[in-house]
Formats: C-alpha cells, sequence, structure tokens
C-alpha cells in the first residue's frame, strides 16, 4: 500500500488474550489500516514492546506520517496513569512496573498513552458504538469475569488509585457465592460467562456443558432449566443495573461480551429487577442496550485516547 497524507488520525492498540491488534483510525471513525498479529506476552516485555512497535511502524507507513496524532494502548490490568507503568496484570507476566509507555515513546517519537482495556472499551462504545448520542454512560462487560467503564462528560472515571469501575465486585446478593476477591455474592460469580457455565454444570443436563454457550444453546432447543439459568443471571444483572442507576443518574448502560446472543432470556428479569428496585429507571427512563462494537470496541477506544485531546469540533461521529 502506497502512504498516504491524510488529516488527523491515531493508531489503537489493543493487547488481546491471543492477539495483539493494531488499527489506525480517523476523526470519522473510518479503519484506515489494520494488522493482527499473535500475541507473545510469555516472551517478556522488550519483545512485546518490540512487536507493537514494528507493527504500530507498519500501520504508520501504510497510511503516513502526517497527521499522526499519537497511539492509544489497552491494557489488561491496573495503570499507573501518570508514571505510565503496568502496576499488575494477570495476563501481562514480567511487565509489572515496567515503563512501558516510555520505551513506546523513545521507539516511536510519539504521544503514547495507556488505558484499561475495559475502560477502553467504554470510550469506543461512546465514540462509535451504542453511546454515540451521550458522553455519560457505563459499560458493563459480560466475560470470564465482569469489568466496564464509566465515563462521564466524554471521560474515563479512575477513581483515586484508577480501579473505578470494578462492577464485578459489586454484591448483588449477600450470602451468594464465594469470589476470589474474598467476597461472596460479586456479579461476576452470577452473571458473568463463567458463571453462566458454572450454573449449567449444576444443573446435570443430558448434554456436556463446557462453556455460557452451551447452556445458550439448550436454552434455543427450549430446556426450562437452561431459561433458568438466563433468569438467575439476568435477575443479578437487573440488581446491579439498578444500583447504578440509583448512583449515576445515566441515560445509558452498555452491556458487551460473549452471553449477549441470550439477550432474550436473560433481559426479561434483568428489567424486572431494575424496576423493583431503581427508584430512578422509572422517572428518568434509562436505556439498557447491548453494545454494537463487539471485540473491536477496544480498539476503537484506544484510538479515540489521542484524539479526545483534540479541540471538540474536530472531532467527528
Amino acid at each position: 500500500m502506497t502512504p498516504y497524507s491524510i488529516g488527523p488520525y491515531s493508531i489503537g492498540v489493543d493487547l488481546g488474550g491471543t492477539n495483539l491488534r493494531v488499527a489506525a483510525i480517523d476523526l470519522a471513525g473510518k479503519v484506515l489500516s489494520r494488522i493482527s498479529i499473535p500475541a507473545t506476552y510469555e516472551a517478556g516485555p522488550q519483545r512485546v514492546v518490540s512487536d507493537i512497535v514494528t507493527t504500530v511502524q507498519q500501520v504508520r507507513g501504510q497510511v503516513g506520517h502526517d497527521g499522526l496524532t499519537g497511539v492509544g494502548i489497552g491494557v489488561p490490568g491496573y495503570i499507573d496513569m501518570q508514571a505510565g507503568i503496568i502496576i499488575g496484570s494477570a495476563n501481562l507476566f514480567g511487565f509489572q512496573n515496567f515503563p512501558i509507555r516510555d520505551e513506546m515513546q523513545r521507539h516511536l517519537n510519539t504521544v503514547i498513552i495507556l488505558e484499561n482495556d475495559a475502560n477502553a472499551a467504554a470510550l469506543g462504545e461512546m465514540w462509535m458504538g451504542a453511546g454515540r448520542s451521550v458522553k455519560d454512560m457505563i459499560l458493563l462487560t459480560l466475560g470470564t469475569g465482569i469489568g466496564g467503564g464509566i465515563i462521564i462528560d466524554g471521560k474515563v472515571l479512575h477513581g483515586s488509585q484508577g480501579m473505578a469501575g470494578e462492577f464485578g465486585h459489586m454484591t448483588v446478593f449477600p450470602d451468594g457465592n464465594p469470589c476470589g476477591c474474598g467476597n461472596y455474592g460479586c456479579l461476576e460469580k452470577h452473571a458473568s460467562a463463567t458463571a453462566i457455565a458454572s450454573m449449567g454444570r449444576m444443573m446435570h443436563f443430558q448434554h456436556e456443558v463446557s462453556s455460557a454457550a452451551d447452556v445458550f444453546a439448550l436454552a434455543k432447543a427450549g430446556n426450562k432449566r437452561a431459561e433458568m439459568v438466563f433468569e438467575a443471571m439476568g435477575r443479578a444483572l437487573g440488581i446491579a443495573l439498578a444500583n447504578l442507576m440509583n448512583v449515576f443518574n445515566f441515560s445509558l448502560y452498555v452491556l458487551s461480551g460473549g452471553p449477549l446472543p441470550a439477550w432474550d432470556f436473560f433481559a426479561p428479569s434483568m428489567f424486572m429487577e431494575i424496576k423493583r428496585r431503581s427508584f430512578t429507571y422509572e422517572r428518568t427512563n434509562p436505556r439498557v442496550e447491548p453494545a454494537l462494537l463487539g471485540a473491536d470496541a477496544g480498539l476503537y477506544g484506544a484510538a479515540y485516547l489521542p484524539l479526545q485531546n483534540l479541540p471538540p469540533a474536530e472531532i467527528q461521529g
């Protein structure tokens, strides 16, 4: 591809579980170039930095050097935003206290912005997904665990130590299932994809259940006990959302992740609990909607990080 000069754009980097994905995205949200390569986290931080730098340079070479506003990186873990280091991450072995931002800037000579991957996904949905009409929203990511991000006036709410948005560890059932965090009844122990699979195995179906998708397949086939699993999941999710609505009074709450295809099975009990428990729901009519960007939300959000510092009039979408 021949490099060409364009208006302002940025490059987003998504450090996923199995792949490193890099994309150049312009102010209108158009993907100009993207590359995905296998992740090599086990090789250590220097190798990962080298892979990121090489891939970013390839993308920049395809799009052109003019107009690059910076590189945003979505990182799975806790980040010291000021120091530009990863404090802790279950997926990035050896990165603890590694100066990844400074290393990247040294090689790429451009602005580098780090962000937690769930926060980046929330930004992506606000910019080019389900939240395009709002500047205040909450995203809940339903996966192995439950995470998410809080967006206020178009910016991520980090909290004093960068740990705001730990929705998975909200207590929804005081005497519920024990969680690895030390608490009981955490949302992610009752509404994550892992929890759905676990509840499915407890039901002793005739067919082997190893994932939330298996339980969904049984529910679609009319299995009433599989439907009960999603009713329980929806109830836990509704309790959490009702609390968030009472606290934040936002107009939009977005759900993403693997269990979304089962929306019709868990949404009725979810909305029932919201209506029962949220003082503000009936009075303000907030929306609860599925995410639109899927696995690309974090990539869009990472790319948005350098763009959000531009004058508002320049940012389209």
